[in-house]
């Protein structure tokens, strides 16, 4: 029964993720990028100067920065690593050439994400923040379109208690830990009704459990105040990393851009047939693009809907960086690794093994040391994702229950017991349908997108002809 159930499940999943998801998202793109003058390059330099520059007034809950790192808490994730090599080892090179393109287009989506999530928000008399898609659907369309509004909150709560923000991510951090300390299972131990696993992923699963917990229960200043450390901490040393593998590898870089530009539009050309069509890299690339950065989902303006602003351009700028963040930088720094080093190449192996060949054979250190790198970066990756998709979900579910506050709580405690039994599932059926569900978010929003996108060029264009930016 569980075949036929994962069968089923997969056919929605690959449904659900292919040419119609991508091509609503890339044309909402395309479409913003083209009505705003392709703001997203215009602006970019104003953009990052904000990025780190908080408004000292305005409603909200969070520093300008916290929402960004809150956001990018989620999106910084194990597809950073991971993600890149599955890509490229199904698309060949080519699949990273698309992916930046899909990164292009996107930072102009969620530009216009962050600018209707502060528009439309709701800010109470203890200045609690909730915005979002859910906002913008029901007071910017019209509240005969709440039914539209609901289903985006609706699988928004699914997609955080289901899998991604829990069991695949806890999971990945578990088996990280186990493959670096104890590859071969010499110190296991059984429990009763579950299994045999070994002391690593107890041990993980517990402290990990705690440190959830603990910054789970202060709520959104939290998560924010944590974010901030954590995620430029990460992003840093996550980046450092790969440029110094860039620079041991710095005249392999040319022959590295033909090969990636070449694969985008022949990718037979350098995969000696393996990926046979122009078509097969296009879509491997721009559909890992948009699920690193998320750019049309939805996610991210739910962070952005608590920052303390008053101008919805100015923080849909800052949202943008997300993108810029996520995709152009550290996508792009995990995929040069390897198409540098050839780790794409190499048979037998996949996922995060192709990234781990990459930093073993690329950077000038031992294989050990840049294995326990790499596990460390997966960890915190894992780690903040975890964090931010909580928040998104108990949002949506906010929004949901009509602001109670107990269900919300009780629901964060469900969220701190799916992270400590996220090791132990193995249902292969919960990841897929969370796939699903995270898949379905993006066309509300995006019906949305369509829908206001009048009112994006007239803030934009309201904002920049009164000096607001200077």
């Amino acid at each position: 029964m569980w075949n036929t159930i994962n069968k089923i499940l997969e056919n929605v999943d690959n449904l659900v993720w292919n040419v119609p998801l991508m091509v609503l998202i890339l044309v909402g793109g395309i479409m913003l990028t083209l009505r705003l003058g392709g703001l997203q390059l215009r602006r970019l330099p104003l953009a990052l100067k904000w990025m780190v520059k908080n408004e000292e007034e305005g409603d909200g809950e969070v520093t300008s920065f916290g929402a960004l790192c809150t956001a990018l808490s989620a999106t910084i994730g194990t597809g950073n690593i991971v993600g890149v090599a599955t890509a490229i080892a199904a698309g060949g090179p080519g699949a990273l050439f698309w992916m930046e393109i899909a990164a292009l287009f996107g930072m102009a989506t969620k530009y216009a994400e962050g600018l209707l999530a502060v528009k439309y928000r709701v800010v109470d008399e203890d200045n609690h923040a909730l915005g979002g898609p859910f906002y913008y659907i029901e007071r910017g369309m019209g509240t005969k379109w709440k039914w539209l509004a609901k289903l985006f909150a609706f699988f928004g709560v699914c997609v955080g208690l289901m899998g991604i923000g829990t069991f695949s991510q806890v999971n990945g951090i578990s088996s990280a830990v186990n493959n670096f300390f104890d590859p071969n299972q010499n110190w296991t131990v059984s429990i009763p009704g579950v299994g045999t696993y070994s002391w690593t992923v107890v041990i993980a699963s517990l402290v990990l459990s705690v440190c959830v917990a603990l910054i789970l229960i202060g709520g959104i200043k939290r998560i924010a105040n944590v974010s901030q450390v954590v995620v430029p901490f990460m992003a840093v040393i996550y980046v450092v990393i790969c440029v110094i593998l860039i620079l041991c590898n710095i005249k392999e870089i040319p022959q590295a851009v033909v090969t990636i530009v070449k694969g985008a539009f022949n990718p037979s050309a350098v995969t000696g047939g393996v990926v046979g069509t122009f078509f097969i890299a296009m879509q491997k690339g721009v559909a890992r693009g948009i699920f690193s950065n998320e750019a049309g989902l939805g996610s991210a303006p739910i962070a952005a809907a608590a920052a303390q602003t008053k101008e919805p351009v100015r923080q849909g700028l800052v949202s943008m960086t997300g993108t810029f963040i996520d995709t152009i930088v550290i996508c792009t720094m995990t995929g040069l690794a390897i198409v540098l080093t050839g780790a794409w190449q190499v048979e037998g192996i996949e996922g995060v093994e192709v990234t781990t060949y990459a930093f073993s054979k690329g950077l000038p250190i031992p294989e050990d040391v840049s294995a326990f790198l790499l596990m460390l970066c997966l960890i915190f990756f894992a780690f903040t994702t975890i964090l931010g998709w909580d928040y998104y979900s108990e949002r949506c579910l906010e929004y949901l229950s009509g602001g109670k506050k107990k269900l919300v709580k009780a629901y964060r405690w469900l969220y701190i017991l799916a992270v400590f039994v996220g090791p132990y599932m193995t249902i292969k059926a919960v990841w897929t349908l969370a796939d699903i569900f995270n898949g379905m978010m993006a066309f509300p929003n995006m019906i949305a997108i369509f829908a206001l996108s009048g009112v994006v060029v007239k803030e934009t264009k309201d904002f920049f002809q009164k000096g607001k930016h200077l």
